[in-house]
């Protein structure tokens, strides 16, 4: 157990935020403790390298991810998957509402959720009652782009990835087992 938990905020346009949360999973399960994963805006079907690696090196931490496709590139501009998402975003805090405050799990990330309350997708209140009604001992650790001052001023720690150079502005696109 986490004796004084945190809330954290990984946030930026740089690269990086979710592979800190990772490490702190990975660093958390090495100390014992229970974790839990939920990536939103990254759907179950989506391959991602760090879902097996989880399952196969056997670590005890849980990921769970959404049922709704979500595509970065235009999903925002497509109005029905947009209230689908919301709506999905929702019931998941709901229910992420009951694991923080059961104290199952040490440390609870929440891949992405910073970006859809920055879009609107996941209500600033909810997310807060999530925060201010988890076990003690529970760490949360979020995740994404355009932290609003509302999540920063809600958090104790938050760090900012800062975009320097990106392989992307050579035409570099995304690689299997480094950014996904």
């Amino acid at each position: 157990m986490i004796k004084q938990s945190l809330v954290q905020i990984y946030t930026g346009q740089g690269k990086g935020k979710t592979t800190a949360a990772l490490g702190l999973a990975f660093r958390a399960c090495g100390n014992g403790n229970r974790v839990l994963i939920y990536q939103f805006l990254k759907p179950a079907g989506l391959d991602l390298s760090e879902r097996r690696a989880a399952a196969d090196c056997g670590l005890d931490i849980e990921m769970r991810a959404m049922k709704t496709s979500w595509d970065m590139l235009t999903s925002l501009d497509d109005l029905e998957v947009y209230k689908k998402t919301a709506a999905e975003i929702k019931t998941i805090i709901t229910e992420l509402r009951t694991a923080a405050a059961s104290g199952e799990y040490d440390m609870i990330i929440l891949d992405e959720i910073v970006f859809c309350e920055s879009k609107g997708l996941a209500e600033f209140d909810d997310i807060k009652k999530l925060i201010t009604t988890r076990a003690r001992g529970t760490e949360i650790v979020m995740t994404g782009r355009g932290a609003s001052d509302k999540m920063i001023e809600l958090a104790d720690l938050v760090s900012e990835m800062r975009q320097i150079k990106h392989p992307f502005q050579k035409g570099i696109a995304a690689r299997k087992g480094i950014e996904y």
